[in-house]
């Protein structure tokens, strides 16, 4: 089975979990704080990966990294660990996100542009996607000093090229067909 798979059936348990206690908020954002955790500290996930730790030890241990985490979360993290899928906690998290939004009606968007967006200039980006995808959009800017001009927006598998490239090439092939 793909880890991708495995990742959002691990997420989907979470998630029915935390929506019947009220916690799913919470729980997206200590899974995130574990996954990146993880991700930040080398050492701990050479011990969480090492076969020389037993599952209880790595159980344990993250039961006393979190002390302030409700039971249910810290016996889910417990569950990934004995099964051996610690490795997917970064993909867990992305896919419990993904169903979070999905239940809040809202989409992630990848927006580039060609120089820093000032305030105004990025909520009427938002605006604007948010009316063409007829969701909330939660966009993430990123530069790209090599696009010219313009925007190009990545929501999912879709791609919205409004760049001065992707226009420019418009133009040649339509100059060139004649």
């Amino acid at each position: 089975m793909r880890s991708e798979t495995i990742a959002r059936n691990y997420a989907e348990a979470l998630f029915e979990v935390g929506e019947k206690s009220g916690q799913t908020d919470r729980y997206v954002d200590l899974l995130d704080a574990v996954a990146a955790g993880i991700a930040a500290a080398p050492q701990v996930s050479v011990v969480l990966s090492s076969p020389r730790v037993t599952k209880a030890a790595k159980a344990n241990l993250l039961a006393a990294a979190l002390p302030d985490a409700p039971g249910e979360f810290v016996r889910f993290l417990q569950a990934v660990v004995k099964r051996g899928r610690q490795g997917l906690f970064g993909a867990m998290s992305h896919e419990l996100q993904g169903l979070v939004d999905i239940k809040l009606n809202r989409v992630r968007a990848a927006v580039t542009v060609a120089r820093p967006a000032d305030e105004a200039l990025r909520r009427e980006i938002t605006a604007r996607l948010t009316e063409v995808m007829g969701k909330e959009v939660l966009p993430h800017f990123h530069v790209d000093e090599g696009l010219l001009g313009g925007v190009m927006v990545r929501v999912g598998d879709r791609v919205f090229d409004g760049s001065v490239r992707r226009r420019m090439t418009l133009l040649r092939r339509h100059l060139l067909a004649r």
